[in-house]
C-alpha cells in the first residue's frame, strides 16, 4: 500500500525506525505520566520535555505566558490563577535543505485532577501496562500523544533521513481549563503549514468540536433557623432550581442539531456539566449562599459572545422568577469557540495517506463534543488542524488508560506524515 507521493522504500525504513524506538517510547511516556502536571504544576513535566527536545539538537524556548496578552487577544479565555509559573516549551527543528511543507506537532502536558486516589486500581501516576493499555492520569489526554510526536520526529532521522522543512515541537499548558498555552505559543509567532495534535481521538480524525464557556454562579439567599425555615432562603436549594432552568436551554440546543452541519447525528452534542458546587456555613442553618461551577458547550460557528450572551438571558430569567435570590456570574476559564476543519486540504489528504499505511484501512472522521486546541489554530492561524491520536478509556476519570498498539500505530502514522508533508533527504 502506497502513502501517495513517499516511497514505500522509505516508508518502510520509518515504519521499521518506530518500531524499534518503541520501548524507548513508552519508557519514556511512563516516565511523563509519573510527573503530576496538574495545573499550575506543569514544571516538573516541562523540564523532563525540555531536556528530551534539547538532547535531539532542537532550538529550545520556555517562557512563561503573558496574561495581558491573552486578554487583549480574541480568542483568550479568562484567567483565575497566577501564571507566574505556568510555561510552555517549544523545540524546533531547522532544515538543512528547505523545500517542503512546514508543521507543527501540538500536544499539552497539563491533566486534570485525579479524584480520589483510593477509587483507582493502582496508583495514578504509575503508569503500569496491563493486557495491552497503559494506565495514569494523562496516560491518554494526552502524554501518549505528545510523546508519540517526539518519538515520530525521532523515526524519521533514526531511519537515516532529515526533514526538508522547520518542524515545531510544542507542550503546551493550559489546554483543559482556557485554551491558553496552545494561543500563547501561536502569538510567540509559532506558524506553520499544518499542526498534529495527537489528542485520544480513537484512531480518527476529528472533523468539528463544540465551543465551550466556564462560568460560576453564586446563588445569595437569606440565613435562618431551620425552626423557622421558611423564613429563610436556602441557597443551595435555588442552586438545584437554576441548573433546572439551564438544563431546558441545554436541551433547546440540543433540538437545534438538525441545523448544524456534522452535529446532526451526534447524540446529545450540547452538554451542560455541573463540575463543582460549594455552600452553606453549618448543618443547622438555612444556607445564604451557594457557588456552582458550569462547563457550558455550543455549536461552532455560533460565536461565543452569541452563546454567552443567551446563557447570561436564561440566567437572568432564572434569578427574576425568585424572590429574594441574588446571582452573581463570573466566567471562570474556558471562552472558547468550536470549529469544523474543512474537508478536502491537502493536510488530511497526507495524514489519510499516512494512516492507511499504518493501519491498512481508511481514516475515519467524527465530531466530538469535546474541547480541542485545534481551534486555536483553526481559527486564528488559519492553519489546518489535524487533531488525530490513539485509542483511550477513562479519560477524566478512575484508571484512565490508552491502548499500547494504537499508540505505536499513531505514532507510525505521524512520522510517515512528517516524510510527506514537510519532505525527507538523506541524513
Amino acid at each position: 500500500m502506497s502513502t501517495g507521493t513517499l516511497d514505500p522504500t522509505v516508508a518502510a525504513r520509518i515504519v521499521a525506525a518506530v518500531d524499534a524506538g518503541f520501548d524507548r517510547q513508552l519508557r519514556f511516556t511512563a516516565d511523563l505520566v509519573a510527573q503530576p502536571s496538574v495545573r499550575a504544576e506543569e514544571q516538573s513535566a516541562q523540564d523532563l520535555l525540555y531536556a528530551a527536545m534539547g538532547e535531539r539538537g532542537l532550538s529550545m524556548d520556555r517562557w512563561q505566558i503573558d496574561p495581558a496578552q491573552i486578554d487583549s487577544h480574541e480568542g483568550g479565555s479568562p484567567i483565575a490563577i497566577c501564571y507566574d509559573d505556568v510555561t510552555n516549551v517549544v523545540g524546533t527543528y531547522t532544515p538543512a535543505t528547505n523545500t517542503g511543507r512546514s508543521l507543527i506537532l501540538n500536544g499539552h502536558v497539563d491533566v486534570v485532577p485525579t479524584g480520589p486516589e483510593d477509587h483507582w486500581a493502582r496508583s495514578p501516576w504509575d503508569a503500569q501496562i496491563v493486557d495491552g493499555w497503559m494506565y495514569g492520569r494523562g496516560s491518554g489526554d494526552m502524554k501518549a500523544g505528545l510523546v508519540a510526536n517526539l518519538f515520530a520526529f525521532d523515526a524519521i532521522r533514526a531511519a537515516g533521513f532529515a526533514p526538508t522543512a522547520p518542524i515545531y515541537l510544542q507542550s503546551v499548558v493550559e489546554e483543559e481549563c482556557t485554551g491558553n498555552g496552545s494561543l500563547s505559543a501561536l502569538l510567540r509567532g509559532y506558524i506553520a503549514d499544518a499542526v498534529i495534535i495527537p489528542e485520544p481521538e480513537e484512531n480518527m480524525l476529528v472533523r468539528a468540536n463544540v465551543g465551550v464557556i466556564w462560568f460560576q454562579v453564586r446563588v445569595e439567599g437569606r440565613p435562618g433557623h431551620p425552626r423557622e425555615m421558611d423564613t429563610g432562603v436556602n441557597a443551595i436549594d435555588e442552586v438545584t432550581i437554576l441548573m433546572s432552568n439551564l438544563r431546558v436551554l441545554q436541551d433547546e440546543w440540543n433540538a437545534q442539531q438538525g441545523a448544524h452541519p456534522y452535529f446532526e447525528g451526534v447524540h446529545n452534542p450540547i452538554n451542560f456539566n455541573f463540575g463543582q458546587i460549594h455552600g452553606g456555613d453549618w448543618p443547622s442553618s438555612v444556607p445564604s449562599w451557594c457557588e456552582v461551577q458550569v462547563r457550558a458547550a455550543f455549536y461552532p460557528g455560533t460565536s461565543v459572545d452569541n452563546a454567552w450572551s443567551q446563557l447570561q438571558q436564561c440566567l437572568q430569567r432564572s434569578e427574576s422568577s425568585r424572590p429574594g435570590v441574588t446571582y452573581l456570574v463570573q466566567r471562570t476559564g474556558f471562552f472558547a469557540e468550536g470549529y469544523v476543519l474543512d474537508e478536502g486540504s491537502a493536510a488530511e489528504a497526507a495524514l489519510a495517506a499516512a494512516h492507511a499505511y499504518a493501519f491498512g484501512s481508511e481514516l475515519e472522521t467524527f465530531v466530538t463534543p469535546g474541547y480541542l486546541d485545534g481551534r486555536v489554530f483553526s481559527l486564528y492561524g488559519g492553519i489546518p488542524a489535524l487533531v488525530y491520536g490513539p485509542i483511550s478509556k477513562n479519560i477524566h476519570a478512575f484508571d484512565e488508560r490508552v491502548h499500547v498498539e494504537s499508540v505505536r500505530q499513531v505514532t507510525t502514522t505521524i512520522a510517515l506524515f512528517i516524510a510527506e508533508w514537510c519532505g525527507v533527504e538523506p541524513l
